[in-house]
């Protein structure tokens, strides 16, 4: 198993509930990047899903963390879920570039789908833009509509050497299917059952995190890149929530 093509993190880094928890009492907003990186080896940008960041913004990301640190950002919304993939080649070129600052660091980027973005009405979508469009090194789609669960949308990322993302979302069902060398994991809660403080772990998931830790340890037995991102609605506490995935991968 190798242990070096495992990177866990959190879905974003800047909470103020994680002061006094996570970061130091008194530390300020600006240095929580750099704090966050002396325990997660990789981060998922969750703020380029409102909007492309701009570019000194990044490079002020770049340089506040070490070498081999991955950030994983997902993709504005105004493709995915205004545009929904179409006639969005100029804002997706543009978010390639200001993403392509952070060289080395830059991982995997998420395509991130809502319920309302159906197989039925957009498979056809998804296919002209994985054609159509420049693809970097590592991209994975994220889709919360069972109905994509199907052997053409598999094949179809297969085809792009694009990864599903194996999402646990309370209504979507636990699949584990790999497309692509690398597979990209998202430990997701239900907003209504955490809508706020994110101080602390108010809900048990030893059961998933076992499960999970199985599949991630099968994973790296077949040599796969694995990236994980929990998000504080999973269990309350995002960082407790790796910190317990992290002790049963030991």
């Amino acid at each position: 198993m190798k242990k070096d093509k495992l990177y866990l993190g959190t879905s974003g880094w800047s909470y103020k509930d994680w002061r006094g928890i996570f970061y130091p009492a008194r530390s300020s907003n600006n240095d929580w990047l750099s704090q966050y990186a002396e325990t997660f080896s990789t981060v998922e940008i969750d703020s380029t899903f409102y909007g492309i960041p701009r570019s000194s913004t990044v490079e002020k990301w770049q340089k506040a963390t070490p070498d081999h640190f991955i950030f994983a950002p997902k993709v504005p919304r105004t493709i995915t879920h205004e545009n929904r993939l179409q006639r969005c080649s100029p804002i997706w070129d543009h978010f390639l570039e200001t993403m392509a600052l952070l060289g080395d660091k830059l991982g995997p980027i998420v395509l991130q789908f809502d319920y309302k973005f159906t197989f039925k009405d957009h498979f056809q979508n998804l296919k002209q833009f994985l054609e159509k469009e420049t693809l970097p090194p590592k991209l994975c789609v994220e889709i919360r509509n069972k109905d994509w669960h199907r052997r053409e949308f598999y094949e179809l990322l297969e085809a792009h050497h694009t990864a599903l993302v194996l999402n646990d979302l309370y209504y979507m069902p636990r699949v584990i299917e790999i497309t692509t060398d690398f597979t990209y994991i998202r430990l997701l809660g239900n907003r209504k059952l955490i809508p706020d403080d994110f101080s602390s772990v108010r809900i048990n998931r030893d059961r998933e995190l076992d499960w999970w830790s199985q599949r991630i340890v099968r994973f790296l037995e077949k040599n796969l890149e694995v990236y994980v991102y929990s998000n504080n609605r999973y269990q309350g506490h995002a960082p407790a929530t790796m910190h317990s995935l992290k002790e049963r991968l030991v």
